[in-house]
């Protein structure tokens, strides 16, 4: 496979993990904090409103585990590739 080949692969494995973990993104945020917000709502964690506790606590760590399985992926990929050197 030719530099180009596989720099072409490279990127597009990587547009693929953006466009999944961007999706659970969209659906977090505003899934959970908008569209599921009433039926979420009906559920309880520390005394708030689940749909509250997702648009204001909750996304905050799905985000943060976001970043951290991106970075694992994209360390799985550069290896795939040979760029982590």
């Amino acid at each position: 496979m030719s530099n180009k080949e596989k720099q072409i692969k490279y990127w597009k494995e990587n547009i693929r993990y953006v466009l999944i973990l961007l999706f659970f993104w969209f659906i977090v945020s505003f899934g959970a904090g908008i569209i599921f917000k009433d039926f979420l709502n009906s559920f309880k964690i520390g005394g708030f409103k689940l749909g509250f506790w997702f648009a204001q606590q909750g996304s905050i760590f799905l985000f943060v585990a976001i970043i951290f399985i991106y970075v694992y992926l994209m360390n799985k990929l550069d290896k795939k590739y040979g760029y982590d050197k």
